[in-house]
């Protein structure tokens, strides 16, 4: 390679008048003695540049200095602002030879094919500005997140010059009276206002008049008792529709959906405690005591419903009445334990075993309801016990009555939002009898609760609210069959 090289250069030195045939002739001897001498080369490949040695002497033999090598564009200063940058060359080809040492036969070549045009598309864009061009503006700043009224006139107002030495005098008692809100206040019980403004069908507080027939809590007290009892049960939903991941609550969407979890989470707890405030002003031990035991009650209840479910344990029925009776018949409970606190009759009826039953019977129907009416799926979605994993009572009867089936635990273990899959579960209770086996349970709770009922008016004439509210239970249907 070296000598075939070398003598196509020496050639070009030698003669004194180059013409445009012979530095042609030159250009292809001296790339056909690269090519030949290389036999790893492929046609496709780039050709490499000339060699500078072969420059530098073409340039002293016209008595030219050799050529200072150029350097890569350099990135811009911090103070380009300021600095008029000058245009960049465009970038030299790989296939063309350097300019800068070719130009004492410039006058010989042929114009290029590649025109001024192509080459400065086919150029890097640089990331700093040209002198004939002003920098782009800098884009507008996004516009500032949406606030409330109250906030952003918080935010408004003037604020006195900082002054350290204020915190060795001020008074730093911000009690709740003296810089609490209403404001603050609104935005605490936001995620609570928004579920209230959507009400249910208030079973609780029906059921709190109904027993004031036979216990006659001074109306001030009921007042007191009934917004109690509302507060727990409304803010007990909050929690619930989270830890369920549910996404309708009475046909709206969910609270935590509208608010966050976290705002939710501490909105229910909020309200559990503004409860307990105004059950102070009864001024009763006995229902301090009472609203204490019974949300413990109603938090264990809860805590085996989800370990159920988290687990995939399958309760017995047992386990299952229990559970309900701490969690549901709780807030009923709470409910007709206050009234006996307070009520004026002495010594006052003992409800207590009457309303367990109504609790009972209050979400056995809600279990079965879940999964068979269509009424109820418009304001809770299809089915939305089996998209939870619930073991609710239809579903424990079905498994319990095929132990070796596990496809309803399977489909519980999806916790699948498919309607086919649904329906298919569904049928499957129906297979297994579960359905007609709950409407049965329902009916018997039903008929035994009247029975209680009319034994404890004992001839009053005051049981008629009560024995309504139990034919409202009664299910019509027959329970699948």
């Amino acid at each position: 390679m070296g000598p075939t090289k070398i003598a196509a250069v020496e050639s070009a030195d030698d003669t004194t008048t180059t013409t445009h045939h012979s530095t042609q002739t030159t250009t292809t001897a001296s790339s056909s003695a690269r090519t030949s001498s290389n036999p790893l080369s492929l046609p496709s490949a780039i050709p490499p540049r000339t060699s500078s040695n072969a420059s530098s002497r073409a340039s002293l033999t016209h008595g030219q200095p050799p050529p200072r090598p150029q350097s890569p564009p350099q990135p811009p200063t911090s103070t380009l602002s300021s600095i008029a940058v000058s245009p960049m060359p465009s970038p030299r080809s790989p296939g063309l030879p350097d300019s800068s040492s070719q130009h004492v036969h410039h006058h010989h070549r042929q114009p290029s094919a590649l025109s001024a045009a192509s080459l400065k598309s086919s150029s890097p864009s640089y990331p700093y500005p040209s002198s004939s061009s002003p920098p782009p503006p800098p884009p507008p700043p996004p516009p500032p997140p949406r606030q409330s009224a109250a906030m952003m006139q918080h935010q408004l107002s003037p604020m006195a010059p900082s002054d350290p030495s204020r915190y060795a005098t001020d008074n730093l008692n911000f009690t709740s009276q003296r810089s609490w809100t209403a404001d603050k206040e609104r935005i605490i019980r936001g995620p609570f206002a928004y579920t209230i403004s959507h009400p249910g069908k208030d079973i609780r507080s029906q059921l709190i008049a109904a027993f004031d027939a036979w216990l006659q809590v001074p109306p001030a007290s009921l007042d007191v008792i009934t917004r109690v009892v509302g507060m727990l049960h409304e803010a007990s939903l909050l929690v619930d529709d989270v830890q369920d991941s549910s996404e309708l609550r009475r046909g709206f969407p969910v609270a935590h959906h509208i608010f966050g979890v976290a705002q939710t989470i501490n909105s229910a707890n909020y309200i559990y405690f503004a409860a307990l405030q105004e059950l102070l002003t009864l001024n009763n031990q006995q229902a301090l005591a009472t609203f204490a035991e019974e949300l413990v009650n109603l938090h264990r209840g809860q805590g085996m419903e989800l370990f159920w479910r988290d687990t995939l344990t399958c309760p017995s029925e047992d386990d299952y009445l229990e559970m309900v009776g701490n969690k549901t018949g709780g807030l009923f409970r709470l409910g007709i334990k206050l009234m006996q606190a307070e009520s004026s009759v002495s010594p006052p009826l003992d409800c207590v075993p009457l309303v367990n039953l109504v609790g009972l019977i209050f979400q056995i129907r809600d279990d079965y309801i879940n999964l068979k009416s269509d009424e109820y799926s418009q304001h809770k979605g299809m089915c939305e016990d089996l998209t939870e994993g619930k073991f609710s009572f239809p579903v424990i009867h079905s498994i319990r009555a095929r132990p070796d089936d596990l496809q309803l635990v399977n489909i519980l273990k999806q916790k699948t939002a498919d309607i086919q899959v649904k329906r298919y579960a569904v049928a499957y209770m129906e297979g297994t009898g579960s359905f007609a086996y709950t409407h049965k349970v329902l009916a018997t709770l039903i008929e035994r609760a009247k029975k209680m009922t009319l034994e404890l008016d004992n001839g009053r004439g005051k049981q008629a609210g009560i024995l309504a509210i139990l034919d409202k239970m009664v299910i019509n249907d027959e329970g699948g069959k």
